[in-house]
């Protein structure tokens, strides 16, 4: 039986409250009795209740951009697991590689999100790891992926049927409009699992988590992607950003 597959849309910091909104319209239009795959769009924290207004019994998915890593407290700007909860999310994306590159947030801060949104119970979290331009053309990529999931999985429990996306996106392709080879996403995706095989076992891997790819994703590269056979679904930044675009991809990539 196919693995389900999930394709989760990032909007990133590209839209006002108006324009969120009008956009989550035309996705639940657009993917009314969609059933091939878990739709999810991470819209600006800012809007995540309105938009879930709108969302409600679509088939989509709400998810965010970041959480913090604490349940409450003094920490100002921040907001928690049950926040996102509370708002309708029931995913988080954790560790965005634009993070990691303009907030300077690590592993470690990964690793306590991680933490946290499984505590949590209500939110599949989106951990995302990937190589820098460097670091691949140095051979080092195998050894980065394998040390950040050490790092984002070190002493983490996974209770029950608790759903992890690990999202495999190579910084050198994010927001260029060149995507990976198809063939090196594969081997990418078959790394990650044998990684996480070793990290947290065999069973677990095989029950409860999913690698998707995400990195200048489109409706004209897509279909190379389709029948990657450890690729269970993608991360889209700007291809999501119009409905009709996103929607071809959806369509490519369930085929």
């Amino acid at each position: 039986m196919p693995r389900k597959k999930y394709i989760i849309a990032n909007w990133k910091m590209n839209l006002s409250l108006a324009q969120t909104l009008s956009l989550a319209k035309k996705f639940k239009e657009k993917f009314k009795g969609f059933k091939q795959a878990e739709i999810a769009v991470c819209p600006s924290t800012l809007v995540l209740a309105d938009t879930a207004k709108i969302l409600r019994h679509s088939g989509i998915a709400l998810g965010a951009q970041n959480v913090f890593w604490q349940e409450a407290g003094a920490y100002t700007g921040e907001v928690s697991p049950a926040m996102l909860s509370e708002a309708g999310c029931g995913y988080v994306i954790l560790g965005h590689s634009e993070r990691r590159k303009y907030l300077l947030e690590n592993y470690e801060i990964i690793n306590k999100k991680v933490r946290a949104v499984i505590k949590n119970g209500e939110l599949i979290p989106i951990v995302c790891i990937g190589e820098s331009s460097e670091e691949r053309k140095t051979d080092r990529r195998d050894f980065v992926l394998v040390e950040q999931l050490e790092q984002a999985f070190s002493g983490v429990e996974i209770f029950g049927n608790q759903r992890i996306i690990i999202a495999y996106e190579p910084i050198w392709a994010i927001g260029t409009g060149t995507a990976i080879e198809p063939a090196e996403a594969e081997y990418a995706h078959k790394i990650i699992k044998l990684a996480l095989n070793d990290i947290v076992g065999m069973r677990l891997v095989s029950q409860n988590f999913n690698v998707v790819y995400g990195g200048s994703i489109n409706s004209k590269n897509v279909k190379s992607f389709a029948d990657l056979e450890n690729m269970d679904g993608l991360l889209v930044g700007g291809a999501s950003l119009n409905a009709d675009e996103f929607f071809k991809v959806a369509k490519e990539i369930t085929k």
